[in-house]
């Protein structure tokens, strides 16, 4: 699934009140933290990462490896802080986050 320019910018929308939910620290991205952002990934779509001072991972670098191993998109870079989307499976439509219609490319 490849965001919009429109869809990215209402996503960002939406994550300035989010909490930090995954830390990336000095043992980066391992099993249990790709299992952890996979939770947090099926149970929101919208998650707040974020990489502690004492990781040997930039932002951008764990915000690449994170969204690859999770298959989510990535939202935003700021800082120490990244921002990763994935719609969820659930059955329940009332916690989905209802994205705008991409725009038509025209050729």
């Amino acid at each position: 699934m490849e965001l919009s320019s429109k869809q990215r910018a209402y996503l960002r929308s939406l994550s300035n009140d989010l909490d930090v939910i995954v830390h990336i620290g000095k043992d980066g991205i391992g099993d249990n933290l790709v299992k952890q952002a996979n939770d947090a990934l099926e149970a929101r779509e919208l998650i707040k990462c974020r990489v502690l001072e004492n990781s040997m991972l930039t932002a951008r670098e764990a915000c690449d490896e994170l969204s690859a191993l999770t298959r989510s998109e990535q939202v935003q870079v700021i800082g120490t802080k990244f921002v990763l989307y994935r719609p969820s499976h659930k059955k329940d439509k009332k916690d989905k986050i209802v994205l705008p219609k991409a725009a038509k490319k025209t050729v």
